[in-house]
């Protein structure tokens, strides 16, 4: 039986199936709908697909409708410029003759330049954190029954929180949190591959963290939590199969609507990447 990891690089490896033209799968873990960082990376492969010698340096995406994970998914690439400099490709996601998923992507030749970062927050190295097995040890039988379920499955990204009360409690804190994540196994030394993987896990956690300040959570039966758009920043080199900090905060929810965004660095303090998403947070009946 593959391991979750390399189920993860299965689902990233898109079939071609004419010029601009790729179709991927989903795995059938029982989940009613695609998981959104899938769509992303999955994306992101069939972008990269199309471009040579030029790493991708951001990408903007725009959920339309839940991905049905009984079928495939269609992505078919719109080749929208090549420069001399950058490169831009846009992607939409099909299934059922509908677009559930679009985005643009920009690619950039290396070039040298300025160079500055804020500073990673001071936290616990994750060594000192418990790992994901101690966790499901301690907290998995006293967990409702929605969150169980999902930490009971094997899955590609371990994630060490390094505050657990956000888990344990229904408190309203500031919606701020931080969490250590890398895969749960090796991957091959691929840039583009490793971008694809960081795309996937950039959607994990981020929204939850707009329901802090509220002391809810996405496994809440009376909220209706969905991504809306996710734009994602590549700024430096990384290895995705070694433990990243993802930051977070939440400046803002109204309308229905919540807000977070991540920094993303690797265990030296280097900042990798950075995240912004806008999701729906509706109680529902409302």
């Amino acid at each position: 039986m593959p391991t979750a990891v390399e189920t993860l690089l299965e689902t990233l490896d898109l079939e071609a199936l004419e010029v601009n033209l790729f179709r991927g799968r989903s795995p059938q873990v029982g989940w009613q709908r695609v998981f959104g960082g899938q769509v992303i990376g999955q994306a992101l492969v069939a972008a990269s697909r199309t471009v040579e010698e030029r790493q991708v340096h951001s990408l903007q995406g725009y959920f339309m409708l839940p991905g049905d994970p009984s079928v495939p998914i269609i992505y078919e690439v719109d080749r929208i410029r090549d420069g001399k400099s950058f490169t831009t490709r846009r992607v939409v996601a099909i299934q059922h003759g509908k677009a559930i998923f679009s985005m643009s992507a920009s690619f950039q030749r290396a070039e040298e330049g300025l160079d500055h970062q804020v500073d990673m927050p001071h936290v616990p190295a994750p060594e000192q954190l418990p790992s994901e097995a101690e966790l499901k040890e301690r907290f998995l039988d006293v967990m409702p029954e929605p969150v169980r379920r999902y930490w009971e499955r094997e899955r590609p990204i371990e994630i060490r929180p390094v505050n657990l009360e956000r888990y344990v409690s229904r408190k309203p804190m500031k919606p701020v949190q931080h969490v250590w994540i890398r895969t749960t196994g090796a991957l091959p030394d691929s840039a583009p591959l490793h971008k694809c993987v960081l795309a996937y896990a950039s959607d994990m956690t981020l929204l939850d963290c707009a329901l802090i300040a509220h002391g809810r959570s996405v496994f809440d039966r009376d909220m209706q939590v969905a991504s809306l758009d996710h734009a994602l920043w590549f700024h430096r080199p990384f290895k995705a199969d070694d433990w990243l900090l993802y930051s977070q905060d939440s400046p803002n929810a109204c309308g229905s609507r919540g807000f977070a965004r991540g920094s993303i660095y690797d265990r030296d303090g280097t900042l990798v990447a950075s995240v912004a998403q806008e999701g729906l947070v509706r109680l529902r009946g409302e």
